[in-house]
Order: C-alpha cells, then sequence, then structure tokens
C-alpha cells in the first residue's frame, strides 16, 4: 500500500503543481475546454492514465467542463500516487486544448 504524504510533503507537491488544490486530503482541480466532445476525449486520456498507474481518480464532466479529484482511498489519504498522476493530468491537458 502506498505511503500517506505528510503535511510538508504535500506543501511541497503542490509548489510544482500551482494550478491544483488540496482539500480534504485531495488534490482537486477544474479543466475548460471548447467543447463538450474535448473535454470528454481529455477524460478518456485520463482514464488510460490512471488504469496504467493503477490509480482510480473521481472524475466529473458537464458540457465543457472536467472537475478532477485525486485521493488515495486505501491509503486514507493523498500518497506519491496522487502527485504522479495530478502531473500526468497537467501534461495531457497542455496538449488537449484546456483552458484556464
Amino acid at each position: 500500500m502506498p505511503e500517506r504524504l505528510s503535511r510538508d510533503a504535500v506543501a511541497a507537491a503542490l509548489t510544482d503543481l500551482p494550478t491544483w488544490r488540496e482539500e480534504d486530503d485531495a488534490l482537486l482541480r477544474r479543466f475548460t475546454f471548447p467543447d463538450f466532445a474535448t473535454a470528454l476525449g481529455f477524460l478518456v486520456r485520463i482514464g488510460v492514465a490512471a488504469e496504467k498507474r493503477d490509480h482510480h481518480p473521481e472524475l466529473a464532466n458537464v458540457y465543457n467542463r472536467v472537475d478532477v479529484r485525486l485521493t488515495t482511498h486505501d491509503a486514507g489519504g493523498l500518497t506519491e500516487k496522487d502527485v504522479d498522476l495530478a502531473k500526468a493530468i497537467d501534461a495531457i491537458a497542455a496538449t488537449a486544448g484546456a483552458r484556464d
């Protein structure tokens, strides 16, 4: 089982993830896209990246918005798995037409 990050480790990770925020032991970010089809394509790409990492993020889509919540449930909070997936999602967003 992955080890839960300390408060200091979470703060340090957030310096590398400036568009994410921490709330209730989870990393959160909203992405906006030009349209529903682009948002849906982004969701699929997140799913592939998450599956490769054996991670299961909480994803929500309404029209052109995608909300992502990352936490490692079996660790009871944030782990390196969440930080790694957040970085991968940022890389996907950079090529998927996301607008902040």
